[in-house]
């Protein structure tokens, strides 16, 4: 039996929501929400473009910035389904089964962002702690490794959830509070103890986007310290300068993660748009920025696209 309030014999159908309590606004949604997401496949295409056509920008720094494109591009393409379903077809209704894959994929590269991001703040490390060992340290086998490994755990530590959700009985109207499903979202709708799910996503959070965040910082402190041990000014700049994109990147990561992570512990008095906004602001704004920041305080990069958009121009 399968049926929009769910049942404990069958399968429930979920309903996705667009703007709470505006449903009528929903398709003019569509139109900043498919700019959003060209702007992603554009911007993190350009990157991964430019770095493989520019022999100087095979280095170690630029391939970890290739995979966070990719990652990025991969956490974008694991929501747009379901946005596209909910604001351009009018079609709320998502099956238990996709609702729990989509929900897997999510997760899943959200804590792979995460992890690349990690990986970025050693290769800022040992580029200003090491220089002169910089690529040998990093070769292409090590970055492969560290990329492999970051899926991996990120694969290991989520592969529980849809097993935790499928254990548990819905009998509740299933509708969830974002045009996407969320582990978190799904659990609220459980008419049975959710304890066991709690507890284990407090404990993946912790362990991997808390220790992640605090290794982080403890890079920079130790990056930090390095560049003040350097005797010329010019060079500390230089060194420090290095680093500023990816400190964008992760303030765009952490930051909206936080908000939205506050918002849901603690703003639940707050309208249920707000709560939307700051879940598609954690999911969707990260993935648009990251390439802009790049291109922008990364030199190479950014002469590299406006040379090809100068060619082109000369050539019309």
């Amino acid at each position: 039996m399968i049926s929009l309030n769910g049942s404990h014999t069958g399968r429930p159908v979920f309903i996705l929501t667009g703007i709470p309590g505006m449903l009528e606004k929903n398709p003019w949604m569509a139109f900043p929400l498919g700019f959003l997401y060209t702007l992603t496949l554009l911007g993190n295409g350009t990157i991964l473009a430019v770095v493989k056509v520019e022999q100087s920008l095979h280095e170690p720094m630029y391939y970890f910035l290739c995979i966070l494109a990719l990652t990025d591009v991969s956490l974008s393409m694991s929501t747009l389904p379901t946005m596209l379903s909910v604001f351009w077809f009018n079609v709320p209704e998502i099956p238990f089964d996709v609702c729990v894959t989509q929900m897997f994929f999510i997760h899943v590269f959200g804590l792979v962002d995460s992890g690349v991001l990690l990986s970025m703040a050693f290769d800022r490390f040992v580029a200003i702690r090491d220089p002169l060992h910089y690529d040998s340290i990093l070769t292409h086998g090590v970055i492969g490794k560290i990329g492999l490994v970051v899926f991996a755990r990120s694969v290991c530590v989520v592969f529980p959830v849809p097993f935790l959700i499928k254990r548990l009985p819905f009998c509740h109207p299933n509708v969830l509070s974002h045009s996407y499903c969320l582990h978190q979202d799904m659990m609220r709708l459980a008419c049975a103890s959710t304890h066991v799910n709690s507890l284990y996503g407090l404990i993946v959070v912790i362990l991997t986007l808390g220790l992640n965040a605090l290794t982080i910082l403890f890079s920079y402190v130790l990056i930090l310290k390095t560049v003040l041990g350097i005797a010329s000014r010019a060079e500390r700049l230089k060194a420090l300068n290095t680093c500023l994109s990816h400190i964008c990147a992760v303030l765009l990561f952490y930051i909206p993660f936080i908000g939205a992570t506050m918002i849901h512990r603690f703003g639940k008095h707050l309208p249920p748009v707000v709560h939307m906004l700051m879940a598609n602001i954690y999911l969707l704004l990260p993935p648009v920025l990251n390439p802009i920041v790049y291109s922008v305080k990364n030199k190479q990069i950014r002469g590299r696209v406006m040379r090809v958009l100068h060619g082109r121009k000369s050539r019309a």
